[in-house]
């Protein structure tokens, strides 16, 4: 795409009245870059020459656009990125090259601060070995429905169906046969 002063605009217009990115190219930011540097010549070539007012309004009326479509973007790629991580729904649909760059490493960045949280909620936040977890789990067979709920190592199970075999650690497994809510497998 050839980027030109009404092109801007357009993207300008459009970033400012939806929530979803704009479909630009993915080399749009070295079209962008390319654009910008071609009209800062033109405008330092006037200044030498005559200074011209409405050259520096349009100059400055670009780089405020440039901008504020920067701004904009980042914010809804940022966006993007926590509704991602919370979803699991990942698309890069509308985004530049650069863009997708940092939407990947705000992913990566976004999940290892959420790993912060399932270490709050972990029982074995002492680090112990998933092998003496493991150890510690039975089978069970599934006697009544039992809605999803979360245990106490603060994750959630469920939700489970009558006739069903299961594995659960030791606590939740005895707490379940003690409420004729499953058997020994």
């Amino acid at each position: 795409m050839k980027i030109s002063y009404d092109e801007l605009r357009r993207i300008n217009r459009l970033e400012k009245n939806t929530s979803n990115l704009v479909e630009v190219d993915e080399d749009f930011f070295s079209s962008l870059k390319e654009f910008v540097k071609d009209e800062k010549k033109d405008y330092l070539d006037s200044l030498q020459k005559d200074f011209s007012e409405s050259k520096a309004r349009d100059f400055s009326n670009l780089k405020k656009t440039v901008e504020e479509i920067f701004r904009l973007r980042e914010k809804k790629v940022l966006n993007k990125a926590l509704i991602a991580v919370r979803t699991d729904e990942y698309t890069e649909s509308h985004m530049a090259s650069e863009e997708k760059e940092v939407f990947k490493k705000l992913i990566n960045l976004l999940n290892s601060h959420n790993s912060l949280l399932t270490e709050i909620f972990s029982e074995n936040s002492n680090k112990r070995d998933k092998k003496d977890l493991d150890l510690n789990r039975f089978s069970i067979r599934i006697t009544r429905e039992v809605p999803k709920f979360v245990g106490t190592d603060m994750k959630e199970y469920g939700p489970f169906s009558e006739g069903q075999v299961i594995e659960l650690p030791e606590k939740i497994a005895k707490l379940f046969i003690s409420r004729k809510l499953g058997e020994k497998n």
